[in-house]
């Protein structure tokens, strides 16, 4: 090997790392340091680099023991020099001994505070705390994180400035460029911020680690704010954290690994505070010439600050044009990102900015998500729509919330766009995703969502007694009705546009199937109005194939879900009337007598009492002959619905006899029928003989049933039946002289029905009027009265009958 003078390290490098016949790139992989470093120590502008390093260097090198204990030599005969120069004034600068500075006026100054600046107060006075606060052993790092135009910056100026008489020290900002192609390095956002505070150029150490020991060294004594805004990422920010004083970052990533910090979050703005901003800015006379247009400008734009502030300058630089306008040009989905543009402002442009950081991959599949329906996606949907496996997409989902662009539901494993987010990614799909691959991603979605709510319907069946066939994915099916209505309820909205698409695509046999899956569940949630589309379309379905019997059952199921589930009588009189000309048609007795029922049930609910109770004894006789399971089932339904009739008629004592006959079948028993299934009707047959015994005055009598009903809904989780009954329980112990229970009941049934947006729940909070005040025995005023019938529900008969 070539000889070196005694201390010239960089030579004694440079010679090695040629003997081993390697470039300076790979020696500096190999060592784990930059090129530059390297490249500086060779050239003797690092003559002596520290011990860890030079350990590095040997071991990359591949270096014995004599040749790395001669290589720390010179480079401790450098480090020496160093010191020396260091003592007679000629030295670079040290991190660990700085020279006297003082901040230089003007550079890194903050950013202008804008005027106009609206809301965020409890984000301001939780910075304000954290300043008053501050130990100087730990100095605060605030982090503001999240979506784009949330108005991050803003906030940090005005925070800033707001701050500013705490710091004397200096106040410094510094864009760190996250979105550029290049975002600023460390280093030189260090020699940046060290200028600030009147460092010499030719006085910054060149190495990074330098640099931040240096800052760190001369902030210790001091007390300065500093805005770090607009970060890439925590490698980028853990250098520029100063010793002391109060840091603010910002950044579009959430900087999860950022250690010790406090984290603030700006929400979107609230409706009144949007209208505020905007008054701000737009100015209070007009605004309040047209304020429900500021209201409707504020809901397009989402309430993101970012899209208020071009709206509120586009309509300042134009004085004559109505807020009204502009609210109506904001209406049009397709236009909305066009219009939300005002000068070098742009939100289609601060989202782009992060969709290009994203992979390919992330990039796909926030594109896809926007073809979900409903206002939240699971990892399951996002990963059929972008048609890769569950895990990559949940991971992917995280690292999408991490960079602001999706919001995480609290608890639960799901995800959702603000909304001016969902209209960019769906013009990205539009863009770069091609008709065919859209629908083919669409189609694979729809299938795999629809199977699987046909399976999880099916746990509902209280024929069926076995786990359910055909889910697409056994291994993640829901394993019993707890699990199986959990993802029928989350995923509501998709399952239901499934079934669209597949009505659309003409895969009737499967909208069908899924339909008569869904009747038995329909049953536990008669508060959706959702019932109505599901029936209409498995009625279309029904038709399209030329099956006049199935056609007839889902518009029977029509029929049911207008009467109960959206109170539409008319309506579901005109499906019970077309049901029972398709079941004639096809000559199917069943479906006559339910037809003839459903009819029946639109007709009490309009009030003509006459053509109810005929149509009823038409039903119960079309029934009566049908010795099957389901026309038993029928035909105990149109009982109960028949005495109904004649109580709510004035004609209790002959309810009471039909209802009993219905109580009798139900303990005689129905062979072939499930024990639960069973249950179910002795519960409504007890609701149905307390109403009659209510409606006769022997209020004791009526106590018992309606209790033994109420228990029954309660504890099967029957919330659309519970809340009817406890209402008319809550009338029997009014009439019994028990204001404290009554008052009870009625405030559940009152609950409840108001929960399921029932139409009953003016009398139950009417109930509650007539009892007075709390503690106090009102008179029992109410409309019921000795021997006459309460107005009640009358449920058409439940589809799971059929």
């Amino acid at each position: 090997m070539t000889t070196t003078a005694s201390g010239d390290f960089g030579r004694r490098l440079r010679d090695l790392r040629l003997r081993a016949g390697l470039s300076q790139e790979r020696l500096a992989h190999r060592a784990g340091v930059s090129v530059r470093a390297l490249t500086d120590m060779e050239r003797g502008h690092t003559p002596g680099p520290q011990r860890r390093t030079v350990q590095a260097l040997a071991r990359a090198l591949e270096l014995d023991a004599d040749e790395a204990g001669r290589l720390e030599a010179d480079a401790a005969s450098g480090r020496s020099r160093t010191r020396s120069d260091a003592a007679s004034g000629r030295s670079r600068t040290r991190p660990d001994t700085a020279p006297a500075t003082a901040p230089v006026a003007g550079l890194l100054s903050l950013p202008r505070d804008t005027g106009d600046f609206t809301a965020r107060g409890a984000a301001l006075a939780t910075l304000e705390a954290l300043a008053d606060g501050a130990d100087s052993a730990h100095p605060p790092v605030v982090v503001v994180a999240g979506a784009p135009g949330l108005g991050k910056t803003a906030f940090a100026v005005r925070a800033a400035h707001h701050l500013a008489p705490r710091f004397p020290d200096g106040r410094f900002s510094l864009d760190l460029r996250a979105m550029d192609t290049e975002p600023v390095r460390p280093e030189d956002a260090l020699a940046r911020l060290l200028a600030a505070l009147g460092v010499a150029e030719r006085s910054l150490p060149r190495e990074l680690e330098d640099r931040a020991g240096l800052f760190r060294t001369l902030t210790a004594n001091r007390r300065p704010l500093l805005v770090l805004d607009n970060a890439t990422d925590e490698e980028q920010i853990r250098p520029l954290l100063p010793s002391s004083g109060l840091t603010i970052v910002t950044s579009r990533n959430s900087l999860t690994g950022l250690e010790s910090v406090h984290r603030v979050d700006l929400p979107l703005l609230r409706r009144e505070e949007s209208v505020e901003f905007l008054t701000r800015v737009v100015g209070a006379e007009r605004v309040a010439r047209e304020a429900q247009a500021a209201r409707d400008l504020a809901e397009a734009c989402g309430h993101l600050p970012l899209a208020l502030r071009i709206t509120g300058q586009r309509l300042a630089a134009r004085p004559q044009e109505s807020l009204a306008k502009l609210a109506a040009l904001l209406t049009r989905e397709e236009h909305r990102l066009d219009l939300l543009r005002a000068g070098d402002l742009a939100v289609r442009a601060a989202f782009a900015l992060s969709y290009r950081r994203l992979d390919p991959a992330s990039r796909l599949l926030l594109r896809r998500c926007a073809l979900a329906t409903g206002p939240d996606v699971s990892p399951e949907t996002a990963a059929l729509l972008a048609g890769i496996p569950p895990r990559d997409a949940r991971l992917r989902l995280e690292e999408l919330c991490d960079h602001g662009l999706l919001l995480p539901d609290p608890t639960a494993e799901r995800y959702r766009f603000h909304d001016l987010l969902r209209l960019f990614a769906a013009e990205r799909t539009a863009v770069e995703d091609d008709p065919a691959t859209r629908e083919a991603a669409q189609d694979r979605t729809a299938r795999w969502t629809l199977a699987r709510a046909t399976a999880a319907a099916l746990h509902f069946d209280a024929e069926h007694h076995s786990a359910p066939a055909g889910d697409p994915d056994p291994a993640t099916a829901p394993a019993d009705r707890d699990q199986a209505r959990a993802w029928l309820e989350a995923e509501r909205d998709q399952w239901l546009a499934a079934l669209h698409h597949a009505h659309t695509a003409g895969w009737h046999r499967q909208v069908l199937d899924a339909a008569e899956a869904m009747h038995w569940f329909s049953d536990l949630t008669q508060h959706w109005p959702q019932w109505v589309d599901v029936f209409r379309t498995a009625a279309a379905s029904g038709r399209a194939l030329g099956s006049t019997r199935e056609e007839a059952t889902h518009l029977n199921y029509l029929a049911w879900a207008h009467n109960v589930c959206a109170h539409q009588p008319h309506a579901a009189l005109e499906a019970a009337d077309a049901a029972l000309t398709a079941a004639r048609a096809c000559g199917d007795p069943l479906q006559t007598g339910w037809a003839l029922g459903y009819g029946a049930g639109a007709l009490h609910r309009l009030g003509r009492m006459d053509e109810t109770i005929a149509r009823l004894r038409a039903s119960a006789d079309c029934h009566r002959d049908n010795p099957s399971l389901p026309g038993r089932l029928a035909e105990l339904t149109t009982l109960n619905t028949l005495g109904d009739a004649l109580c709510a008629h004035g004609r209790p004592g002959e309810a009471l006899g039909i209802h009993r006959r219905s109580l009798g079948i139900c303990r005689e028993g129905i062979p072939g029928l499930a024990p639960q299934l069973l249950a179910v009707y002795q519960a409504v047959t007890s609701r149905h003989l307390g109403s009659d015994y209510a409606a006769l005055g022997q209020w004791q009598e009526a106590e018992v049933a309606l209790r033994r009903a109420c228990e029954y809904f309660e504890d099967t989780d029957m919330s659309g039946w519970s809340g009817p009954a406890q209402l008319e329980l809550g009338r029997v112990l009014r009439r019994l002289d028990r204001p404290a229970e009554a008052r009870t009941t009625l405030t559940a049934a009152l609950r409840t029905l108001t929960a399921h947006h029932h139409p009953r729940q003016t009398e139950a909070a009417a109930e509650l009027d007539a009892l007075g005040p709390a503690g106090e025995c009102a008179e029992s005023t109410g409309s019921t009265e000795e021997g006459s019938a309460p107005t009640r529900d009358r449920p058409s008969p439940p589809p799971s009958a059929r």
